[in-house]
C-alpha cells in the first residue's frame, strides 16, 4: 500500500506579513518560508501508518518553483521515501493543483492521498475536495483520527464538525484531509536530514502531465486590514445606547 502526501511551501506562520508597495500581493523576498503546518500533520500521519505496517511507501508531492524542493527535503527528512516535484513558476490555484495531483495519483496508484485541510496562505480549503471529485474517490475531510483496515481495504475516519465528531467508513483508495488535532508532527533529526539529501526527487512539469495551469482568477488588489480604532468610555447606559444607535449604527 502506498500513500501520497501533498506538501505546500508557504510563508512561515511566525513571519510578519507585509503587503507589496504596488498592492499586487504579499512580500515574499527575504521572508522565511516553511512547510504548511497542515501538510506537516499529513506527512506525520502517513509516516505513522507506515510504522503500523499499514503502508509500505510514503511519497511526498509538491507543486511550484524550484524552491519547493526545500519543502520536499523537509518531508524526506521527516521520513518520506521519495519526492515528486511538479516544476512551474505559474501561480497555482486550487483547481489547477487538484488536476495536477489527480494526474500524479493516476500514475502512482496510491491507496490513500493525504492532504492538509487548507494552506495558511490562502485558506481556500478546496484542493482535497476537488481532488476527490476528479478522481471519483471517497473523501473524508477535517480528520482528527484515521484508522486503516488493510485487509478490508477500508479506512475509518473521525472528523470534526460544528456539532461534534462524525465517524465515516470509506473504501480505499480515498482522499483524506487532516485537521490540527490529528497528531503532533515529529522533528527531523540531523541524521535524517543528511539522509534526505540522497533520497530521490522526481521532477515533472504540467505539460508532461497534460494539465493547463493558467490561472482562472485574477487578483486585482491586496490591501492590509484597517487599523483598529481605540475604544471610548461612556458615563451611562443611556450614552452607550445612543452611541450604538447613532454612531456605530448596530441597533
Amino acid at each position: 500500500m502506498r500513500i501520497l502526501v501533498a506538501v505546500k511551501r508557504v510563508v512561515d506562520y511566525n513571519a510578519r506579513i507585509r503587503v507589496k508597495a504596488d498592492k499586487t500581493g504579499i512580500e515574499t523576498a527575504n521572508v522565511k518560508m516553511s512547510m504548511n503546518p497542515f501538510c506537516e500533520i499529513a506527512v506525520e500521519e502517513a509516516l505513522r501508518l507506515r510504522e503500523q505496517k499499514v503502508a509500505s511507501e510514503v511519497l511526498a508531492v509538491s507543486l511550484g518553483p524550484k524552491a519547493c524542493q526545500e519543502t520536499l527535503r523537509t518531508a524526506l527528512a521527516m521520513g518520506a521515501d521519495k519526492g515528486i516535484h511538479v516544476l512551474t513558476d505559474t501561480e497555482l490555484q486550487p483547481l489547477a493543483v487538484a488536476k495536477l495531483l489527480a494526474k500524479i495519483a493516476e500514475k502512482e496508484s496510491p491507496s490513500i492521498f493525504l492532504l492538509g485541510k487548507q494552506a495558511i496562505d490562502d485558506d481556500c480549503n478546496q484542493t482535497g475536495q476537488m481532488l476527490a471529485a476528479l478522481l471519483r474517490w471517497p473523501q473524508a475531510t477535517f480528520a482528527s483520527k484515521v484508522e486503516v483496515d488493510k485487509a478490508a481495504s477500508k479506512a475509518q475516519v473521525t472528523r470534526e464538525m460544528d456539532g461534534g465528531l462524525e465517524t465515516l467508513s470509506v473504501g480505499l483508495p480515498a482522499v483524506v484531509t487532516t485537521d490540527l488535532r490529528l497528531n503532533e508532527p515529529r522533528y527531523a533529526t540531523l541524521p535524517n536530514i543528511m539522509k534526505a539529501k540522497k533520497k530521490p526527487i522526481q521532477q515533472l512539469t504540467p505539460e508532461e502531465l497534460g494539465v493547463s495551469v493558467t490561472p482562472a482568477l485574477q487578483t486585482l488588489q491586496v490591501t492590509e486590514p484597517p487599523k483598529r480604532q481605540g475604544g471610548t468610555k461612556v458615563a451611562s447606559v443611556q450614552e452607550l445606547v445612543q452611541k450604538l444607535r447613532h454612531e456605530a449604527k448596530v441597533i
